[in-house]
């Protein structure tokens, strides 16, 4: 019987230079799901790549003394090398310099030209280069560019358009028949009422103002733009050719889901499903719009200072613990955070105490107490329906949470079924039962439950860490690691014998970990630039208007279980509606402290998730000298009052 077959990509990553982890969760998170899809039976095609044409790259290119063709190797191969990395079982990679995707590219955009679909005229707004972009006067009204915000310039070029506007019903009627195709529902909304239904405008692609591009095929003034080039790898890679495609193309297409991140959902969801209705191809069945992974609360970028690359995570802590963070910190819909210090406390309270201390002890006493074979499986007894429950739960639970697109949930599932694990060690104490010789079948049962469970978390641990899940089969001495397997509880044979037992993960010294990054990036920074006149940089009044300052009443605070550092403080800040705050202030602070106290609250703040908490704002505390920090309260200020 032939497998179902499972097309899923990733959005192709832009060589303009090397990839932050932010860019790089999405591979992991792709990965862990074909990973998933594989277990589960699927004949799973797993597409990645990197899109090499534009402006941007062409200016990049000219800066580095090199030819775009130069500059596109080097950065897609530090890409290339980023993914494998990360141990991802990406089918193939894909570049938008490969000869048969600008050959079959070509051959689009020439299809739709014949068919009236595309047509030439002249652009004239304002052009983001950045975002490779163009917006109109109205879109564009305070010269900023409405995805980025940074400053637009006029542009005024010759261009050929797609017809949008030809297919906007036909778009509306497929995501109204097709609930699930944008994901999550959050993002449908905001395509359906913030783009497509206040009229489509039709889309410029070709560029006639620099040369670095795929040319179009009968007017060779201009390059083919983005928006065909770089979203047609989806099929290209497949094998579509407008006059015949091939085997690959007919198995897989339409693909199952592209994984994108939520700044380019409309391009995947607007863009590419047009182009395909008018190629007159199916569209694929999901597109899912993954959050950003923030450092702390603030987006990465390279002019803030604040990128973080995944060769250095994977430096300092591995592979799979770096699988293992952006796996199980980033939320379903909100965005995700990344602090070192999170990142060293989520290691060391998750995969070295919950699952190393585990696998370790339990190995560890079926070798002291039994040679490491476990003659009896069968003498039941208190404790042990509630851990095998928990085992065969898991897997369900797990299941639904990935359908979901639910990763954090879905590696939440697995942990609780170690952490129950532990409390059966805790609960039937198997070193009081190897002190009584009336209770060695019980004491064998015990281990014998306890070695199945670590298998069961093998099992589910193979999309998420899969090097760690090989070590722990080596440890427990068995290759039964398929899904299947996982159908009920005691596959392991009576008599099983269990290998050697080593520490999965060496906990980390936190403090010294800490100061190790900082004389890193101490010794990485660039001499500091003197300004041209002495002083803070200024901003204008508009910039300071931005920041909504509200007095806010704490009426509740608790400290937060995951992180030393975070108090979770509920405000009332005069809206009616509880607002809940994580500060980094539990060094200096007790929550009996501060409950009752006012304080000053940035209340348009973008909400990010922090150590499992959803912090929607800001308090503002001062820095008092050496590690003293005090946070500003108000006497006599009504919660809800605007602070200016």
């Amino acid at each position: 019987m032939s497998k179902k077959p499972y097309y899923i990509t990733t959005a192709i990553a832009y060589t303009s230079g090397k990839p932050h982890i932010g860019n790089s969760y999405e591979i992991v998170l792709t990965d862990a799901l074909a990973r998933f899809r594989r277990m589960q039976g699927y004949d799973v095609f797993f597409l990645t790549g990197t899109d090499e044409h534009g402006q941007k790259i062409e200016d990049k290119a000219k800066e580095a003394g090199v030819s775009p063709k130069e500059f596109v190797d080097k950065v897609a191969g530090e890409i290339r090398g980023i993914c494998d990395l990360l141990n991802t079982t990406y089918d193939k990679f894909i570049r938008t310099t490969d000869d048969y995707h600008e050959k079959a590219v070509q051959k689009i955009f020439k299809k739709l030209y014949e068919q009236g679909d595309i047509y030439k005229g002249e652009y004239e707004g304002y052009y983001c280069k950045p975002c490779e972009s163009f917006w109109t006067e109205t879109q564009a009204a305070d010269g900023k560019c409405p995805d980025c915000g940074r400053e637009v310039t006029r542009a005024r070029e010759e261009a050929y358009f797609l017809k949008l506007s030809k297919y906007q019903k036909r778009l509306e009627e497929h995501i109204e028949q097709n609930p699930d195709f944008i994901y999550p529902e959050s993002r449908k909304k905001e395509m359906l009422n913030n783009f497509i239904k206040p009229g489509l405008q039709d889309l410029c692609v070709s560029r006639s103002s620099f040369k670095w591009g795929i040319p179009v095929p009968f007017d060779d003034g201009h390059v083919i733009y983005v928006w065909i080039d770089a979203l047609s790898n989806y099929i290209t890679a497949l094998g579509y050719d407008p006059d015949g495609s091939g085997e690959l193309y007919k198995k897989y297409w339409p693909a199952d889901v592209h994984i994108v991140g939520k700044d380019i959902v409309r391009f995947h969801t607007i863009y590419w499903p047009i182009t395909l209705m008018a190629l007159g191809e199916p569209l694929p069945k999901k597109v899912y719009g993954h959050p950003w992974l923030l450092i702390g609360m603030d987006k990465m970028s390279k002019s803030r200072g604040n990128t973080i690359y995944a060769d250095e995570l994977v430096s300092l802590f591995g592979t799979d613990a770096v699988r293992y963070y952006l796996l199980s910190e980033m939320p379903h819909a909100n965005d995700g955070s990344l602090t070192y210090e999170t990142f060293i406390e989520r290691y060391n309270t998750d995969l070295a105490n919950i699952l190393g201390n585990l696998v370790n002890r339990t190995v560890a006493m079926a070798n002291k107490y039994f040679g490491g074979s476990l003659p009896c499986k069968t003498c039941r007894g208190d404790f042990d329906d509630e851990l095998i429950s928990t085992a065969l739960q898991a897997v369900p639970a797990m299941t639904k949470a990935i359908d979901e697109f639910r990763m954090a949930d879905a590696v939440s599932e697995v942990i609780a079924l170690a952490r129950r694990s532990n409390k059966y060690i805790d609960e039937t104490l198997p070193w009081a039962l190897a002190k009584d010789e009336s209770q060695r079948d019980r004491l064998s049962t015990v281990l014998y439950n306890l070695v199945e469970s670590i298998r069961f978390l093998a099992v589910l641990l193979q999309p998420i860490i899969p090097e760690t899940a090989e070590k722990i089969f080596a440890q427990i001495g068995t290759d039964l690691n398929s899904f299947d397997s996982l159908a009920s509880f005691g596959a392991l044979p009576e008599g099983h014998t269990v290998g050697t037992a080593s520490p999965l993960f060496a906990r980390i010294d936190a403090e010294k970990m800490l100061a190790e990054i900082a004389e890193r990036h101490k010794a990485a920074e660039p001499a500091p630039v003197k300004e041209p006149v002495p002083g803070l940089a200024q901003i204008g009044i508009e910039d300071f208007a931005k920041v909504e300052l509200t007095a806010a009443k704490i009426v509740d605070c608790e400290p937060v279980k995951r992180a030393k550092k975070l108090l979770c403080l509920t405000l009332d800040d005069g809206s009616g509606k509880p607002r809940t705050v994580a500060s980094g202030i539990a060094k200096w602070y007790k929550p009996e402290d501060l409950i009752g106290k006012t304080v000053v609250c940035v209340s348009n703040l973008k909400p990010a998730v922090l150590c499992g908490v959803e912090s929607q704002g800001m308090i503002l505390a001062a820095d008092c000298g050496e590690d003293d920090v005090k946070v500003l309260m108000l006497d006599g200020v009504p919660a809800g009052a605007k602070i200016r």
